[in-house]
């Protein structure tokens, strides 16, 4: 439930009202301060609290709405309507999220492999508009045979192409017990599809202030994935990300999974966090990343996250659909047509010959 505040309130008629609220409702009072007004979340169990009775708590309370979903801090209701941001850090300057903000390219490897490598694609990708370097240090793989990643000396290496490059740092957590190694390395925190439902890493990345970009699991519908991220913001992390990677469904002939581009205005609707797509992941097929990626920049996407990879063929992990160096310098010249045309775009490409 959400308690609307006149514009113009006291400040000590502001907290009076958040302490009868929690005297008398045992719900926990959280204060939001809009553009233009202030509300105040009424976080607990509110199902059988009568609106009216609330209304009468303070002359100064101009509205009562309830919140029909199960998400609360996630709920676009919370934020007053508006989009929320998320600022991030970088060697680079700040870089912001946000659905009036440019769209934030994120690109890199599947997976940190050796120095050379790394390096050679952080520079690669910042030349053609990259803000961050993404890459798996910690390797969650369908096999346990396959590659599963270097672990913490792929944290060095992924400082060290920050250090070449100045580009900001996502990579994946998979355990708490890891959570204070990556942080000290990452700029962002990505919890992967196979981690969404993992509640003590979403309590745990929530009780820390790094920003977290919390991806789709695989089967889970928007509700289950919204609830994941409200565990997040619950802890008090309201820096989070959502990220769409591609959901599994019935026809896997053509591609790894089915990029479900239709969450970016459902998710619009029901959330204030930012939402990037993950069209690589989502497609499994690179010659297919660069129509999807045109797609989520129109139907508003506030990031990609794209994989590149100097020689996708001896690629350790997810080869087939990561694209070189040279395929994605000519896609952000395609995606720089789609951005500016809705004018979200501000990244500055060299012209390709």
């Amino acid at each position: 439930m959400i308690v609307v505040i006149k514009s113009g309130t006291p400040e000590l008629e502001i907290n009076r009202i958040c302490q009868e609220l929690s005297n008398t409702w045992n719900v926990t009072p959280e204060k939001s301060a809009g553009k233009h007004k202030i509300i105040i979340g009424m976080i607990g169990d509110t199902a059988d609290i009568d609106p009216l009775l609330i209304q009468e708590v303070s002359p100064w309370i101009e509205q009562v709405l309830p919140v029909e979903k199960p998400f609360k801090r996630v709920s676009r209701e919370y934020c007053h309507g508006e989009a929320s941001e998320v600022t991030v850090p970088t060697p680079n300057g700040k870089v912001t999220f946000g659905e009036n903000n440019p769209v934030v390219l994120i690109a890199g490897p599947c997976a940190v492999e050796n120095e050379s490598m790394i390096v050679e694609t952080a520079l690669r990708v910042k030349a053609a508009g990259a803000k961050f370097i993404r890459g798996g240090a910690f390797k969650p793989r369908t096999s346990p045979y396959s590659f599963q990643g270097h672990g913490e000396s792929a944290l060095g290496l992924l400082a060290t192409a920050r250090e070449a490059s100045g580009l900001g740092i996502i990579t994946e957590v998979m355990d708490t017990a890891d959570l204070d190694m990556v942080a000290e390395v990452a700029d962002i925190l990505q919890i992967g599809a196979r981690n969404m439902h993992n509640f003590s890493l979403l309590k745990k990345v929530g009780a820390q202030d790094k920003p977290v970009m919390l991806k789709r699991a695989m089967a889970a519908t928007i509700d289950d994935w919204l609830m994941a991220a409200e565990y997040i913001l619950a802890a008090g992390n309201a820096n989070v990300i959502l990220c769409e990677r591609g959901i599994r469904t019935f026809d896997r002939q053509y591609t790894r999974n089915t990029l479900d581009l239709s969450v970016v205005p459902v998710l619009r609707s029901l959330t204030h966090l930012p939402i990037a797509i993950d069209p690589s992941h989502g497609t499994g097929v690179s010659a297919l990343v660069p129509t999807m990626a045109k797609a989520a920049i129109a139907a508003g996407t506030d990031s990609l996250m794209i994989e590149v990879h100097p020689n996708p063929a001896k690629a350790l992990s997810d080869g087939p659909q990561c694209l070189t160096p040279d395929q994605f310098d000519k896609l952000t010249q395609e995606l720089a047509v789609v951005g500016k045309a809705i004018n979200r775009w501000e990244i500055a490409v060299p012209v390709l010959t």
